[in-house]
């Protein structure tokens, strides 16, 4: 029914460390928009850190409640920036591609693991025993599959993938 209004909101999707927050926020301060955290909305709707809530309630809990809170985002002229794992959700992919164009942060593996710390300590979910690589291949299709835009940052500082993000969505409007 209101498939025609232009989307007034961007959400950036792709592996943890591929720059969602800090090209969101720059991208924020370039168009006029608020930045969304989501995994800050998380942790303050939950009270815990990321790392809590899995420790906690696992990976499948800690994904339900992503799930949950990434499907009630409200949001107009804002950058939003969900966890990694956000594709997981259906409910919430559903939400944010309605309320947002998706644009999908995209490395190569080997740029996500130079880039990338302690996956524990940065509250990424994943699977019992899984390695990175593992988590990158079950992931790429579903980022793919949600993606209205994909960016290449292989070889780009956030400041350039800013830029090009600008110029494509002030060219819409």
């Amino acid at each position: 029914m209101h498939r025609n209004r232009k989307k007034s909101n961007i959400t950036l999707i792709g592996m943890p460390a591929c720059g969602k927050s800090t090209v969101g926020v720059l991208l924020a301060k370039r168009l006029g928009y608020s930045f969304i955290d989501v995994d800050i909305v998380i942790q303050e709707q939950t009270g815990k850190l990321l790392r809590e809530i899995i420790a906690d309630v696992g990976t499948e809990g800690f994904l339900e409640t992503e799930n949950q809170i990434n499907a009630q985002i409200f949001a107009r002229r804002a950058v939003i920036a969900p966890g990694g794992s956000v594709v997981y959700g259906e409910a919430a992919m559903t939400h944010l591609r309605e309320i947002s164009t998706v644009v999908y942060l995209k490395l190569s593996f080997e740029e996500v693991e130079k880039r990338l710390g302690d996956l524990t300590d940065r509250g990424v979910a994943f699977g019992e025993g899984m390695s990175l690589r593992e988590i990158y291949e079950e992931r790429i299709p579903l980022y793919e599959k949600y993606a209205d835009i994909t960016i290449e940052g292989d070889k780009k500082s956030p400041g350039q993938v800013v830029d090009e993000l600008r110029r494509l969505f002030e060219k819409r409007g």
